[in-house]
């Protein structure tokens, strides 16, 4: 299958699938004018990952600023992940933030609330 790698821009995160790791990393901000149409390419090759093999998958997230259609987004991602881990699957999410970003911290700690998968949040070095 094909890895994703989406170019960072001023308003979303670098983002890169590789499907042989088993790995999808986001970095950077994400306020797009349309979050949807940004994040229906990420839903999309997670849906593919996940219904093309029985392979562990990790999110390495370094996300630093999230509008609310972003934060939308990503629950719909978490909600993809929770089912998987619900049917057995390994997914696990790894969530990074700068130190003197607390709001990061909290953001990130909200969404770990409502997920039953294993869930890191810790501060980057």
């Amino acid at each position: 299958m094909n890895d994703l790698n989406l170019t960072k821009t001023q308003s979303t995160p670098a983002v890169s699938g590789s499907w042989e790791a088993g790995v999808l990393r986001m970095d950077g901000d994400s306020y797009p004018e349309n979050s949807y149409e940004f994040f229906g390419e990420v839903i999309a090759w997670i849906e593919r990952f996940l219904g093309a093999s029985d392979r562990p998958l990790r999110l390495e997230l370094r996300l630093v600023y999230m509008n609310t259609s972003s934060v939308k987004a990503m629950m719909d991602i978490f909600d993809l992940l929770a089912e998987a881990h619900g049917s057995g699957r390994d997914v696990a999410v790894n969530w990074y933030y700068d130190p003197r970003n607390e709001r990061v911290a909290e953001l990130a700690s909200e969404f770990k609330e409502d997920c039953e998968f294993p869930f890191v949040i810790a501060a980057d070095a």
